[in-house]
């Protein structure tokens, strides 16, 4: 019989410290917030970080509702396969270090945002079918990485890219519901965190534009990066995988 510890399972909450992890993803969160303000005001209605929305939105386009793009959402799900193809890779190969493996996925996503953000700047118009899907493909690859390293880090109630779960934990482990609130205070600042950055991200669209919302999400992926730097050379118990 084995009686050895089970390894826990890749995406299951974690009972150990998490170290700073949490702020990091949070800023992650807010992020979402921003990037999927600009495909779904900007590039078509589309999602690059939310699939769920991008799948029902395919669905409604091939029933042909008007206003969606069955190519726009094609390209945001194969772009966030590929990235969380990449991003799975990255994990597997640096599964032992949880801090190298969010520095590593930061400097990537680092590079894809910066390059979105030339197109954006460089390009004639986001009305411009070569400057849309460079864009949904730039964003969504940098979202599918970035949902990939947050599920192989594997902090509890901090998935960077989807609510449902988290707002779900609010109500059904209330004390309302018989619950003791376990992180109730983590899960309603990833709320906050993804309201926040949508709200922004539409507010400088509407008075500034595309790029500005991208130079932003650059300016917190490079304060990101330099954290997750510092973090990459800690021996501390937290950056071990469990």
């Amino acid at each position: 019989m084995n009686t050895g510890t089970p390894t826990a399972a890749i995406g299951a909450p974690r009972k150990a410290n998490d170290g700073p992890l949490p702020p990091l993803l949070l800023i992650l969160t807010v992020i979402t917030g921003l990037v999927d303000a600009v495909s779904y005001l900007e590039l078509g209605h589309v999602f690059v970080a939310n699939m769920t929305g991008n799948i029902v939105f395919l669905g409604f386009a091939v029933a042909g509702a008007p206003g969606l793009s069955i190519p726009a959402s094609l390209t945001a799900i194969g772009a966030f396969l590929a990235g969380a193809l990449g991003g799975g890779r990255l994990g597997f190969h640096l599964a032992g270090h949880r801090g190298r493996l969010l520095a590593m996925a930061s400097y990537i996503k680092l590079a894809l945002v910066g390059t979105a953000l030339v197109v954006s700047a460089v390009g004639q118009s986001v009305d411009d079918d070569a400057v849309r899907y460079a864009l949904i493909a730039l964003l969504a690859i940098a979202m599918g990485l970035q949902n990939a390293a947050a599920r192989r880090l594997a902090v509890s109630d901090l998935t960077t890219t989807v609510l449902t779960l988290t707002l779900t934990g609010v109500a059904a482990d209330s004390t309302l519901a018989g619950g003791a609130n376990p992180n109730v205070g983590r899960r309603l600042s990833a709320v906050a965190a993804m309201f926040g950055g949508a709200a922004v991200g539409a507010l400088l669209i509407r008075y500034v534009g595309v790029s500005a919302v991208l130079a932003l999400t650059l300016a917190l992926l490079a304060v990101n990066s330099v954290a997750a730097y510092r973090m990459s050379s800690s021996i501390d118990a937290w950056t071990r995988a469990s």
